[in-house]
């Protein structure tokens, strides 16, 4: 445990910071699940709706620097991919 007024202060800002990036981490995960419920669920109405949502907090993380720009590229791209495959007729 720090004894410095500033290191206390530093340790206090880095874990309200932690708890915060934990939550939004949390809620993008969640976001995404409920994507991939839908599609599996061959729900197209309720994936589409979502994928709007979870499109949306991945662009956010990707912004902010929660998630790296690629990664949320990668997970938007696989999503839609998932969504096409269940909206378009396999011949």
């Amino acid at each position: 445990m720090p004894n410095i007024k500033s290191a206390i202060k530093r340790t206090k800002q880095i874990e309200k910071r932690r708890l915060h990036r934990a939550s939004q981490k949390s809620d993008l995960r969640t976001a995404v699940k409920t994507v991939e419920k839908a599609i599996a669920a061959n729900d197209v109405e309720l994936a589409k709706n979502s994928l709007v949502v979870a499109v949306k907090k991945l662009d956010k993380a990707a912004t902010k620097g929660l998630i790296h720009k690629n990664a949320a590229n990668r997970q938007k791209s696989r999503l839609m991919k998932k969504l096409n495959g269940l909206t378009s007729p396999v011949a």
